[in-house]
């Protein structure tokens, strides 16, 4: 049988309360009973019932996260953003996926009452009205990426921006036949991504039609299928933007097979700026997300909501996006087109 917290008193010959005060760090103990105490609990190797003390201080010490998938290199930054900063905080992690599944994330978020002192969510296919009915009104939330998230605290992504830089990016290489590979339709960050790319198109001039947009699903096999259809458009495609860089490996991979040369043949571009991307052949140019600062952020956004900082005041925040110029799309950073396209973007952002 383990060791009880009774068991750790009786051989400390102190009182349980005395125990207690020194392992939750609270209430006034001399530093010899202190140090007795705690080599009492090492030596039975007693460790405290989480459910127990979270009984009697109402807190967890732990952090809720809610993710649409757990799958893919964009998650595992994310996740090790909030971790890091968690655990600084002295705060652990329980993560979960929904799997954009409605059904499923209710599910998810009612078997976590009480379980997490606060909660943070990448669901953009969910709404405020979900979490209102499924969550206590007492509990922080902070949402990433949310389309509808003006009832709690929310950070987001410059979506919009970046995808609109790219596509004037690749227009001032001189691209009039750019095809962008979508993400799924009832994604916000991917619609945002969406609108950037038609806007860019349209005030060019472009000959953009409905015809050069490919569905997707934000997964490689998705870049990968995209392939065929984009090799069968008449006249071809001079350049593809993916809306992120999963779908844009699973299409270099397909263009690889079928020997089209990127960028000689067809130019490419993604967005996220995942780790890999710069390590691909060629490298590929993406907008950049700041996706650990991202989970980073949330963290402390929550800390300070656990500490009442807030005054009850939702606030929200839109981080922005980088344009992050390699071979794939035909320049490079050192390339005269891309620092001229560089340094106009950042006097349109200054404005």
């Amino acid at each position: 049988m383990s060791a009880t917290i009774r068991d750790v008193a009786r051989d400390a010959s102190v009182s349980v309360a005395t125990v207690s005060r020194v392992l939750n760090g609270k209430g006034p103990v001399r530093e010899t009973t202190r140090r007795r105490i705690l080599r009492v609990a090492q030596r039975l190797r007693y460790v405290p019932h989480g459910a127990a003390r979270s009984l009697i201080t109402r807190k967890t010490s732990t952090l809720g996260v809610l993710l649409p998938d757990l799958y893919g290199e964009f998650f595992s930054e994310l996740i090790r953003g909030i971790d890091v900063a968690a655990r600084r905080a002295g705060y652990h992690v329980l993560v979960s996926g929904s799997h954009s599944d409605r059904k499923e994330t209710e599910e998810l978020l009612r078997a976590i009452r009480g379980r997490v002192d606060g909660l943070i969510v990448l669901s953009p296919t969910f709404g405020v009205h979900q979490l209102r009915s499924n969550l206590p009104e007492e509990l922080p939330v902070v949402l990433l990426n949310s389309a509808d998230d003006d009832a709690f605290e929310s950070i987001r992504v410059d979506n919009y921006g970046g995808a609109l830089a790219m596509t004037r990016h690749l227009i001032a290489l001189g691209h009039r036949r750019i095809a962008f590979v979508r993400g799924p339709s009832d994604n916000h960050d991917a619609e945002e991504r969406l609108r950037g790319y038609r806007e860019a198109s349209r005030s060019a001039a472009l000959g953009w039609s409905a015809a050069l947009e490919i569905p997707g699903t934000f997964r490689e096999e998705a870049g990968y299928r995209a392939s065929a259809r984009i090799l069968r458009m008449r006249p071809r495609p001079t350049a593809v933007f993916v809306a992120n860089d999963a779908m844009a490996i699973g299409l270099l991979c397909a263009f690889r097979e079928r020997r089209i040369r990127v960028p000689e043949d067809v130019a490419l571009a993604g967005f996220d700026d995942i780790p890999i991307a710069r390590f691909l052949t060629p490298p590929l140019s993406s907008v950049r997300v700041p996706i650990a600062e991202l989970g980073t952020r949330a963290v402390r956004r929550m800390l300070r909501a656990l500490r009442k900082e807030n005054g009850h005041v939702s606030r929200h925040e839109t981080l922005p996006t980088t344009l992050v110029i390699r071979a794939s799309c035909g320049a490079t950073p050192r390339d005269g087109r891309a620092e001229a396209f560089l340094a106009e973007e950042g006097r349109r952002n200054a404005l």
